[in-house]
Formats: C-alpha cells, sequence, structure tokens
C-alpha cells in the first residue's frame, strides 16, 4: 500500500505524510455506521478539509464521533 501511496503523491505532486491507519479507522468506522459507500466519500470529505486547512487529526475525530452516533433517517 505504501508503494501505491507514494506514486500517487509523486504523479499528482503532493508534498504531504499520509496516515494510513487514521484513513482506514475512518472509513471503516463510516461504513459500518453509516452505510458502505459513506466510506471512501468520507474519506474525500476529511481530504478537502484537511487541503482547507483543517487538522487532519482533529477533523477525522470529528467524523467518527458524528459517525459512531449516525442513527439511519425514517
Amino acid at each position: 500500500m505504501q508503494e501505491w501511496i507514494d506514486a500517487v503523491r509523486l504523479e499528482l505532486d503532493l508534498d504531504t505524510t499520509v496516515d494510513i491507519d487514521a484513513i482506514l479507522d475512518l472509513a471503516r468506522i463510516a461504513a459500518h455506521n453509516v452505510e458502505r459507500p459513506a466510506a471512501p466519500v468520507t474519506t474525500f470529505l476529511l481530504g478537502i478539509a484537511v487541503a482547507g486547512g483543517a487538522d487532519a487529526a482533529s477533523a477525522a475525530k470529528k467524523i467518527e464521533a458524528l459517525a459512531e452516533g449516525w442513527t439511519q433517517p425514517e
């Protein structure tokens, strides 16, 4: 996985580190507590927040808390 991430970072000229475990944990929580397709969309939204200046760990914790308390609308 790290080789893939490094290749994508190089291809997109991204100078950033990637916390794989944090991203996968967030995806797992979103998939299990919201619905499976929420996983990639949620991590995409985290990326947008971080690109806009948000702290990755703080934003992930906020999203995780939201997902953990999520109940499906009726």
